[in-house]
């Protein structure tokens, strides 16, 4: 007995220290897919999306969980892997990383800034001037920090979110709906919503360009502090779970405040997280505000410290594989952080009226290439052999495939004009 119980407490010891990509992972998607996205899906829709957010977790899951497995059996990033295959691959896909993290990072700084804003009105800071704040804070932190320090702040948020949300939809639960007698609800079921849906698909949890980025880190964790295969799956597993959880849990936020209020839903990121902290504020009692602001906030800040991490270890690699290089250097890493930062600051202060059509660009260029990063993720872990990918996880990938490129098809006949 003493034996088993031992046992069971040597496991948990070594599954805890192997936490850390997966909750980088879940801090990452946690920012617009879910902050925004979602919320405004239980705000326009109520629960009839939430089919939707789970399925489309599920399906996208093995791509993601693909990202870990293939590192850990081989001890490459996705990337080395995808050069492999054809260096065509990462030239595109340098293309692709150096533009999304330009304007995703300086989305998520400025979208951060408004929440400091709203929360914070009296600060006699401008919104871009915050947005720099938020920006060389977040800088400064990996520059100094480097992975460890990343690894503790973002645990540390991501637990202070997740209790603080459930609080807040608990809080809202009790309260009720807030429909009005007479609100007619609408369907999402029809081409109308159509460009929504796709949306709230193509960036849940993260877009597949994210699995790159998760294989750097768990290279970077297996380096400081190596850990069986087991724990390093059991620690994916939970950030995926997390991130999966707490879309759900947004999607309330929005449905049980705002769906069938009366007030018309703010579709631009930063005016809706505003109106929903006034709703929360107007429904529960103003000492919610800060409540709400600081789940916002937690959100934001950790995606924007992520993905300025994520973006500089990615780039850095793909460019060391277009030199033939043995390996990149810190050097390296630190010029593609501060490239995301600075030119997503340029984009704040100097292109900020042009940020929407960004933001639609990278969301259609995250879209299209989905299907690609997918077949190459499933293609590569088809040629490891150390841990076999089983017959029900190749089958959820055949179908995760076919979802992929069934709604690419759809969404390209759409914007073409033919399918509306």
């Amino acid at each position: 007995m003493q034996t088993n119980v031992a046992n069971q407490k040597s496991t948990w010891s070594s599954r805890l220290r192997a936490m850390g990509p997966g909750i980088l992972l879940a801090s990452a998607a946690v920012g617009g897919s879910h902050l925004i996205a979602s919320t405004q899906a239980g705000a326009l829709y109520g629960w009839q999306l939430a089919i939707v957010i789970l399925l489309v977790n599920v399906l996208k899951y093995p791509f993601f969980y693909f990202s870990t497995h293939y590192t850990l059996d081989t001890g490459k990033s996705l990337v080395e892997g995808y050069a492999e295959k054809s260096r065509v691959y990462i030239w595109i896909f340098l293309f692709l990383t150096v533009a999304s993290s330009t304007i995703s990072s300086g989305a998520v700084a400025l979208i951060t800034a408004v929440i400091v804003k709203t929360a914070i009105p009296a600060l006699p800071l401008s919104v871009n001037m915050l947005a720099v704040g938020v920006m060389l804070a977040t800088l400064l932190v990996l520059l100094l920090g480097h992975y460890r320090v990343l690894d503790g702040i973002t645990k540390l948020i991501m637990i202070s979110l997740t209790v603080a949300t459930i609080a807040a939809a608990m809080i809202a639960a009790s309260r009720g709906m807030q429909m009005v007698p007479d609100f007619v609800e609408p369907s999402p079921w029809n081409m109308a919503s159509l460009a929504f849906i796709i949306a709230l698909m193509g960036w849940m949890p993260a877009p597949l360009e994210a699995t790159s980025i998760n294989s750097m880190w768990v290279t970077a964790k297996q380096k400081l502090d190596p850990t069986n295969y087991k724990d390093a799956m059991f620690d994916f597993n939970i950030g995926y779970a997390v991130s999966t959880i707490l879309a759900l849990i947004f999607l309330a936020l929005g449905a049980l405040v705002q769906y069938g209020n009366g007030e018309a839903v703010e579709m631009v990121g930063g005016k809706y997280i505003g109106q929903l902290i006034d709703m929360y504020a107007a429904t529960i009692g103003e000492w919610s505000r800060l409540l709400v602001a600081f789940i916002a906030f937690a959100c934001m800040f950790g995606t924007t410290l992520t993905l300025l991490d994520g973006y500089g270890r990615v780039n850095a690699e793909t460019v060391r594989l277009l030199s033939k290089s043995k390996q990149y250097s810190n050097c390296s890493v630190v010029f593609w952080t501060c490239w995301s930062a600075f030119s997503g600051l340029a984009v704040i202060l100097w292109f900020n009226s042009a940020l929407a059509e960004m933001l639609r660009f990278a969301m259609i260029s995250a879209f299209l290439s989905a299907p690609v990063i997918a077949w190459l993720n499933y293609s590569l872990v088809r040629s490891t052999h150390r841990h076999a990918i089983s017959v029900p996880m190749n089958l959820l990938a055949v179908a995760g495939l076919v979802y992929l490129i069934g709604f690419t098809v759809i969404f390209v006949l759409n914007m073409a004009g033919i399918w509306v």
